[in-house]
């Protein structure tokens, strides 16, 4: 477009016109001059800063980069810097030679024959109007060059994904986010760091309706804070290391790159302030109120792996203090006598504990007594000890049977086997399990206390296992590659993948 606008416009000499060419721009003021042009002039200097954004997304994916990472990325970066430039001048040269008309306000500000055009009037975007000039509206170049940006847009939503799982996965390791982000998925991405940002991008669109025009006030702000600050860094590390470096020639690379860095600094700092200034009623509060938001949020995740990390460090003094209990007392979960509960009973005796008991709640006086009996008629060679629950509460006689046994043998620990259903499908846990959930989740609260689920699995178990299995199957890494294995066929040994 740029090429054969240029062509059309220097050596054909031909008239091109944008489809806002006979539109009039309100003035805000008449005649600026001084403070107002300085600023005027700033803020346009900010918005063309802010068209220009995008290196942040190389400069957060340095890792991915192949070796030598700087050197490539490096690379990349002035590729893009030259391209980005070299449109952008042409975008602006074409769209003074096509006298293009944008207004921050079109409803107001943009006028045809004095009067404004209207709230219902849609303004397109400049290279659009460039196209629909240097090509003419409609024809198939200009529907190939929309639906290239098209193209291209959607490509730049995708840079996110490859910058912050990666940003997202440091600040993991250095204990400032969740943990989670660290880690990679089968895909080997970072996983939950995408599935995060698509939540979080999916709410900000829900809340600000998708207009990009109050979306962009995030952008930028958040943009030129990290820019600033990553230069004033730059300019700090080059300062430390001019500290202890001797070699002549290394000090003036590094006084040249700290130059650098502080003109960087100085004028990202500068259109950080004027976005500020201009924008921040539009929308720019929010973002600096997410970052104090993100700060504290930040710093609190710190404080917390720090304070666990030195809470359950091992003790140089006798280490054996906090792992060895003088008795282990079992305790097995008893509600009817069945299946389940004769997995849960043989497991407990393999464990050989100190003593071994069998404890049901009294919640109904029959059913209770139908256990005693069929207890004692199938001779299990483990006492049942029946707590009453005049509420017919099972939870809390439960927990409070196990803190008596830790107050009175404060040193011995205490297991507790739960029998458990494993079902097959989401809405039989509904109907399964739900005491064992209440029961766990209070007794994790105890010290002392080890908890063990005594699965037993149901028929409908092994529907859930047989598409656990067929997604395996489906997902396995590295299976496009390998190709479908024959039944029987066996793998060289070193072959594997």
């Amino acid at each position: 477009m740029i090429a054969w606008g240029a062509y059309k416009g220097i050596v054909l000499d031909e008239t091109m016109k944008a489809p806002t060419a006979d539109y009039e721009i309100k003035p805000e003021h008449q005649g600026l001059a001084g403070f107002a042009l300085v600023f005027l002039l700033l803020r346009a200097f900010s918005s063309g800063c802010a068209a220009l954004t995008g290196v942040e997304a190389i400069s957060n994916g340095v890792p991915a980069f192949r070796k030598p990472k700087s050197k490539n990325a490096a690379t990349t970066l002035a590729l893009m810097g030259g391209l980005a430039v070299t449109m952008f001048c042409g975008i602006i040269f074409l769209a003074m030679a096509t006298d293009v008309r944008m207004a921050e306000k079109p409803a107001e500000d943009l006028l045809v024959n004095g009067v404004p055009v209207g709230a219902g009037y849609v303004q397109d975007p400049v290279i659009s109007q460039v196209a629909a000039a240097v090509f003419g509206d409609g024809t198939f170049f200009f529907v190939l060059l929309a639906a290239a940006t098209a193209l291209v847009l959607f490509l730049a939503a995708n840079t996110a994904y490859n910058g912050f799982p990666l940003l997202g996965s440091i600040l993991a390791q250095d204990r400032y986010l969740p943990r989670q982000l660290h880690t990679r998925g089968d895909r080997l991405t970072f996983s939950n760091g995408i599935v995060l940002l698509a939540g979080a991008a999916a709410l900000l669109v829900w809340v600000y309706g998708a207009d990009s025009t109050r979306l962009i006030q995030l952008y930028i702000v958040g943009v030129f804070v990290s820019f600033t600050l990553s230069q004033i860094g730059m300019v700090r590390h080059w300062n430390r290391h001019l500290t202890t470096e001797r070699d002549p020639a290394k000090r003036r690379h590094m006084i040249r790159s700290r130059a650098i860095n502080a003109f960087g600094a100085f004028f990202t700092g500068l259109v950080l302030v004027v976005v500020l200034a201009t924008k921040f009623t539009h929308g720019a509060w929010v973002a600096l109120l997410g970052m104090v938001i993100f700060y504290g949020t930040m710093s609190a995740i710190r404080r917390h792996y720090d304070s666990v990390a030195a809470e359950i460090a091992a003790a140089e003094e006798r280490p054996d203090e906090y792992v060895r209990p003088s008795r282990v007392r079992s305790i097995v979960l008893v509600s009817k006598l069945h299946k389940p509960t004769l997995r849960a009973l043989a497991y407990a005796k393999l464990m050989h504990a100190n003593e071994l008991e069998a404890l049901t709640v009294n919640v109904d006086p029959v059913e209770t007594k139908a256990l005693r009996e069929e207890w004692e008629r199938r001779g299990i060679n483990v006492p049942l000890k029946i707590l009453d629950s005049p509420y017919r509460e099972i939870t809390r006689p439960v927990i409070e049977y196990v803190k008596s046994i830790r107050r009175e043998s404060p040193r011995d620990a205490v297991s507790v086997y739960i029998p458990e259903y494993v079902v097959g499908h989401w809405y039989e846990h509904l109907l399964h399990n739900q005491s064992a959930l209440r029961l766990k989740g209070r007794l994790l609260f105890t010290p002392g206390v080890m908890v063990t689920s005594v699965p037993y699995q149901l028929q409908s178990s092994e529907a859930a296992k047989k598409r656990a299995r067929k997604r395996q199957e489906w997902n396995a890494p590295g299976s496009v590659r390998r190709g479908p294995v024959e039944k029987g066929h066996k793998e060289p040994a070193g072959k594997s993948h």
